[in-house]
């Protein structure tokens, strides 16, 4: 970032669609700048498949959507946010392009048209050798027959394709014959597809943003965003998938004068961000999986742990559970890019080795790879991690291994470049949309980039921590809930209680399996937990979560082989809720149990976030409970005009209650943004605060300059124990005023700070000291 870049204090994520469009955004413009916000975040706005939801998948990447809003509705929002000083961070797609719909895809078509003749040709990245000179499209089903001419265009049910110049006479089998595209059956993704994908959406073609010109052609309309003071900064989508994420970023920089950008990368456990990238930080994942954990009760491991291996009928190492995914998905959906590296390293070394075995080999490598990806040279010791683990798991494989380790370990090889962009693919389908599936001893644990087997944080680790985050990246994104995340935060804060009482949780899902059991314990566990964790829901919405989560599990149905007897039952199942009434009764029965302990964790995960290290983001409507689930449960309309309205209340000098209505978690969210955004100056350090007393482990707190965030963690627990006694906080000696009552709390002497007082009306305070 250069000098004069602006930085962010916070951001409020807001997802712009045909139906929430610039103009309907502009509108909330006041309520986020009276929220607290300092920056507004926007979802893509590069125009996208007709009909698309988030805007992930860029036809045109020259103008801004006009279902969106169009380049006047940026400019105008632009100016709306300017007059309300809020900055503007806007989201961009460098990897990939909407090819779902060909005529959409102005590039696309003309590929598909003329084929390598296409002045485009080379801005997609195909394979066209393999194809014996055609794109693969996987289409088909079992009916190539209703293939059809009409006009200029080739036509399959709704699927349209142009023709190339002269083909277009005689029957439709005939013309199909001389294109530069061959339409497959869509089973022949897997294993032949020839051109790079977004992971396995075959309708999301992969961009080489490496060549100078494709990156010019694709962001200059970006690049003007900024140049001209529309825009602030950029959220770089999956940089993993390029050739070259450190180069792309410098570029990036360059164009941009060094904007604020910050990249959607998931760290694995211990993995920290390449040191010499062009970015300010991630966007966050780390930093929730951090705050939730330290809110999960380490002594419920033990019993969690049993339930689960009860389930499953024994008990599996995560690590097991991986390589297995993974290797399923190296085998299975992204068979066709191990292919392609077979392809690439025979290219260049065509005495390597057979080419099933030499894929053997690789799909071994891929699976155990411990990281998303390396940055060759940077990263290479996650190389012979893999290579070693590969050895010890699959000696038959020994030699071709060491021939395939000294292709990939050199970064100047083309098979290495596109090994690394590979590696993350297996890694989040097989982790993200399969493992995290089929796992479930908590299910708050199975979100973007988390570690199941790190069960919870003491609060010393939690500390250092974020001590680490503020001295390496004070301006990296925090995020508790995404447009991604698996849960969303509230979610999460409810299923966490449950390592507080695990031995309930075991009786009510036992009673719950004698009722209707699937006969897939692992994921009838999962299934409850999110289940009791979202409640209450509706019909429709937890019916389409089964079907997901079940498919993406892949153990008893699968997306490409459903299972309409298992299926069955699992709709039974949910239908339950709704239908049964003892069904119903023992769930409303232990949503009550959990439901205090959910929203103290609620409001402490919230209050960590927002005065933690790092630039907090507050995704849309998270300022009251956030229980979404899987997309695209978590991108539903946003009730503004209702949160509008609390918060007037809020600042008329109401004080909440803590209940569902979530006005107290709206006070705070947006008492904490406010201080952050108008007293920075309270919030340059961050030294943890000692606590003593029969309660002391129960307590999260530390001064972060003159402002002092304390949570409650463990209510449960902390319930058990009689409360909070004489236990205290150590803090400054001074006069604070608490942010979210009003309260003044003195403590002239240094004696610490009551915490039985303190937490008299709130689990969760923001001491500011008064004299600040």
């Amino acid at each position: 970032m250069s000098a004069q870049s602006r930085l962010p204090v916070s951001t409020y994520r807001l997802q712009i669609t045909a139906d929430f469009p610039l103009d309907a955004a502009a509108e909330v413009v006041d309520y986020l700048r009276d929220l607290g916000a300092d920056w507004v975040y926007l979802s893509p706005l590069l125009e996208a498949t007709p009909g698309s939801g988030h805007g992930y998948d860029v036809v045109d990447v020259t103008r801004v959507d006009p279902a969106r809003g169009g380049r006047d509705g940026l400019a105008a929002f632009s100016a709306t946010a300017r007059a309300r000083d809020l900055g503007l961070l806007v989201d961009i797609v460098p990897n990939h392009m909407g090819v779902g719909m060909p005529a959409a895809n102005a590039w696309w078509w003309d590929v598909l048209r003329l084929g390598r003749a296409s002045v485009w040709a080379e801005y997609f990245d195909i394979d066209w050798d393999a194809g014996d000179g055609r794109l693969r499209i996987p289409v088909l089903g079992d009916d190539a027959d209703a293939l059809r001419v009409e006009g200029h265009e080739l036509r399959y049910h709704d699927h349209r394709f142009p023709l190339a110049p002269g083909t277009g006479d005689g029957a439709a089998i005939d013309v199909h014959a001389r294109q530069h595209y061959e339409l497959v059956h869509w089973t022949r993704a897997d294993s032949e597809l020839n051109y790079r994908r977004f992971f396995a959406v075959n309708e999301l073609a992969a961009v080489r943003v490496e060549i100078p010109e494709v990156f010019e052609d694709t962001h200059r309309e970006i690049i003007r965003w900024v140049r001209s003071g529309l825009v602030d900064g950029l959220r770089v989508d999956h940089p993993d998938g390029l050739a070259d994420p450190g180069g792309y970023l410098d570029r990036l920089a360059t164009a941009t004068d060094g904007a604020y950008v910050l990249v959607e990368k998931i760290l694995e456990r211990g993995e920290t961000l390449p040191p010499f990238w062009a970015t300010a930080g991630t966007t966050g994942y780390d930093a929730l999986g951090e705050i939730d954990r330290v809110l999960v009760d380490p002594d419920g491991r033990d019993a969690l742990d049993r339930i689960d291996a009860g389930l499953r009928g024994g008990r599996r190492a995560w690590a097991e559970i991986i390589h297995e995914t993974k290797r399923g998905i190296a085998d299975g959906i992204l068979n066709s890019e191990v292919h392609r590296l077979v392809r690439d390293l025979l290219a260049e070394a065509p005495n390597a080795g057979d080419p099933e075995e030499l894929a053997d080999a690789l799909a071994e490598l891929l699976a155990c790879f411990p990281v998303y990806r390396s940055y060759l040279p940077y990263g290479a010791e996650h190389l012979e991690h893999a290579l070693d683990a590969a050895g010890r798991h699959r000696p038959d494989l020994a030699d071709t291994l060491a021939t395939v380790g000294v292709a990939l370990a050199d970064p100047e090889r083309r098979v290495a470049v596109r090994f690394q962009q590979t590696s993350g693919m297996v890694m989040a389908k097989g982790v993200e949309d399969t493992a995290f599936y089929r796992v479930s001893r908590l299910a708050s644990l199975t979100e973007v980039g988390g570690d199941p087997d790190e069960f919870a944080l003491t609060v010393d680790e939690f500390h250092a921590r974020q001590q680490s985050r503020l001295a390496a990246l004070p301006f990296s994104m925090t995020v508790l809930s995404t447009h991604d995340t698996k849960r969303g935060e509230d979610t999460r804060a409810r299923i966490s209680a449950l390592a507080e009482i695990p031995h309930e949780w075991a009786a009510f899902v036992a009673r719950r399996r004698s009722a209707l059991s699937l006969g897939d314990g692992p994921f009838e566990n999962l299934l409850w937990e999110s289940i009791v964790g979202a409640w209450p829901r509706e019909r429709d919405a937890l019916r389409a979560y089964a079907e997901k989560a079940a498919r993406e599990a892949g153990t008893s149905t699968t997306w490409t082989r459903p299972a309409p007897g298992f299926e069955h039952e699992m709709q039974r199942l949910v239908d339950s809720l709704y239908d049964d009434p003892a069904t119903r009764s023992d769930v409303e029965a232990m949503v009550a149990r959990l439901a205090p302990a959910g929203r103290s964790n609620g409001l402490a995960a919230k209050l960590l976030q927002l005065a933690g290290p790092g630039v907090p983001d507050v995704y849309q409507g998270s300022e009251l409970w956030e229980r979404s689930l899987v997309d695209p449960d978590n991108r539903r309309p946003v009730d503004f005009a209702r949160r509008r309205d609390l918060l007037a209340r809020l600042d008329a000098g109401e004080l909440p209650e803590v209940d569902e209505s979530g006005a107290a978690k709206l006070l705070v969210t947006s008492r904490t943004l406010r201080a952050r955004r108008d007293r920075p100056d309270l919030f340059d350090r961050y030294l943890p605060l000692p606590a003593f007393g029969a309660a002391a482990t129960h307590v999260v707190a530390a001064d972060r300059g003159g402002a002092i965030p304390v949570a409650t963690r463990l209510p449960v627990g902390l319930e058990r124990l009689g409360g909070w006694g004489d236990t205290v906080v150590i803090v400054q000696a001074g006069r604070y005023i608490d942010a979210f009552t009003g309260a003044i709390h003195d403590d002239d002497e240094g004696a610490g700070v009551r915490l039985g007082t303190l937490f008299e009306r709130y689990p969760v305070a923001l001491l500011l000291r008064e004299d600040s």
